[in-house]
């Protein structure tokens, strides 16, 4: 059962956000991936955002580059967690998009991770934590990766 709606606003944002689609892969998480735009497609946009929940999506990973409004349309639409992923392009290489992303008014809010590919993966990180509260296998595979982190961090001081 796909637990994670990605959206992105083009094709060209898609190598990156795969990032995020295979570490929740690795955490045993379905996801489906979407292009769509807030800005070329806002009607399909909103559409496809009010029936995530009937769809049985927990958490949405949104990717967005230059105005970044695609997360915030998307948290406009549900009422899901919406985690946005600012992604490099433009003259600001992804600057504006994290500015634009993490500037939500209140309570509308879309939590915000870093720019480019870490993002990405933090993306789906976050999303793990979220679906772990109510699938431990979820936590689990999470609190392992976890470990490893420490285990390599000793093995290295």
């Amino acid at each position: 059962m796909v637990e994670v709606g990605i959206v992105v606003g083009s094709k060209s944002d898609l190598p990156v956000i795969q990032k995020c689609a295979d570490t929740l892969a690795q955490m045993g998480i379905e996801s489906e991936i979407k292009v769509l735009s807030a800005h070329r497609t806002p009607e399909l946009t909103a559409e496809w955002a009010k029936g995530l929940r009937d769809r049985g999506i927990k958490v949405v990973v949104a990717g967005a580059g230059m105005a970044a409004a695609l997360p915030g349309t998307i948290a406009a639409h549900t009422t899901l967690p919406v985690i946005g992923v600012p992604l490099a392009s433009g003259h600001l290489n992804g600057v504006d998009a994290l500015l634009a992303i993490v500037q939500m008014p209140p309570g509308i809010p879309v939590a915000t991770v870093a720019i480019g590919e870490a993002g990405a993966r933090n993306a789906a990180y976050l999303a793990t934590q979220i679906i772990g509260l109510s699938r431990p296998e979820a936590n689990q595979k999470y609190q392992a990766l976890r470990d490893g982190f420490v285990a390599a961090a000793r093995e290295q001081s």
